[in-house]
């Protein structure tokens, strides 16, 4: 089968062998030597460049291991101190406040609802 490019629907559509080859449908001969200009004037920086190491932050890991490891009876989700303490108890008071509130719903859903 033969095809032909539509330029309509921008696709190749089949064609009779006589409409398949014209010559004015044919490839454009290579005009323009010259590769295009580049998108992005500006070079883009290698891993190894200085300015890596602006945005490259100190490893704390071996810190944090020495901390979180050493044994002095304090649990590992409180052992950063106030900030610790404070999440933990937003987080307690909030979980009670929750299945407090959830009891009193189901509660005032359980009760009958009055007509009158």
């Amino acid at each position: 089968m033969y095809y032909k490019f539509s330029s309509f629907t921008q696709k190749l559509v089949g064609a009779a062998p006589v409409e398949a080859y014209s010559p004015q449908q044919g490839f454009r001969p290579f005009s323009n030597p010259e590769a295009p200009p580049p998108i992005y004037a500006t070079p883009t920086k290698l891993p190894g460049d200085s300015a890596r190491s602006k945005y490259v932050l100190k490893n704390r890991v071996p810190e944090l291991q020495k901390l979180f490891q050493k044994n002095d009876g304090v649990p590992v989700h409180l052992k950063r101190g106030f900030p610790d303490r404070l999440l933990y108890r937003t987080t307690m008071a909030l979980s009670v406040g929750g299945t407090i509130y959830c009891i009193i719903a189901l509660y005032m859903a359980a009760q009958p609802r009055k007509n009158g």
